[in-house]
């Protein structure tokens, strides 16, 4: 570090020629941030002009160059537009996590399922949440094996059978199908593979479905809306 050299002799410091605000303008430019706390020289220069009398600024000066506490980049205070802007980015993080507590925010939930297109449908007719869908189902156990189904064997099966309706997207039915059905459109069939989490879980359903079975559907969306 370049060597400061003192610009003021004692003479300097007993006339007119240097003032007050020379003096506190020097020290802030040069002491280091700890020597201006402790000496009560941090803060506006006017300030510290009301509260400094030139002999106690005279002294402040004086100490500065025997104990060669001068500033640093390791020991300077941050400038007052510096602070500012940290405690203006302290108090936005503040308000964001606040906001977050508020609105419960959770991570995205990882998707349990994964579906496979048997037959287009319209590409235009989504259900949304709360609509009325009509469906055709088989479900069937890692082993192949159907555990349930709304489709009658036969030639003329499909012609009696009776679609399933109910309510999408309100808890009716298992997960699987409830996130699934959303992305499907009128008309669709698809073979939709559903984890246990988002089908029935740990407990299963005692002599039809095993626990933590992953199960497979293939779904016909008949139709959607009453």
């Amino acid at each position: 570090m370049t060597e400061i050299i003192a610009p003021y002799t004692d003479d300097d410091l007993l006339s007119d020629n240097v003032s007050k605000k020379d003096l506190v303008t020097f020290l802030q430019e040069n002491a280091s941030g700890q020597f201006l706390v402790d000496h009560k020289l941090a803060g506006a220069v006017k300030n510290v002009i009301k509260t400094k009398t030139k002999d106690q600024l005279a002294d402040d000066y004086k100490q500065l160059f025997t104990g060669k506490s001068f500033k640093t980049s390791d020991n300077q205070l941050p400038t007052p537009e510096q602070a500012s802007a940290k405690a203006a980015e302290a108090e936005a993080l503040e308000n964001a996590t606040q906001k977050a507590k508020k609105l419960n925010l959770k991570e995205p939930e990882t998707v349990k399922y994964t579906k496979r297109i048997l037959k287009m449908g319209d590409k235009v007719t989504f259900p949304q949440k709360g609509d009325t869908v009509a469906c055709y189902y088989t479900g069937k156990l890692d082993n192949g094996k159907v555990f349930d189904t709304n489709i009658e064997e036969g030639k003329k099966a499909k012609a009696k059978a009776q679609p399933l309706r109910f309510k999408v997207g309100l808890g009716k039915v298992i997960k699987g199908w409830d996130e699934a059905l959303l992305t499907m459109t009128e008309g669709e069939r698809a073979e939709i593979i559903i984890q246990p989490e988002w089908a029935y879980g740990k407990k299963g359903i005692e002599g039809k479905i095993p626990p933590n079975s992953t199960l497979t559907f293939e779904v016909e969306l008949v139709s959607v809306g009453d």
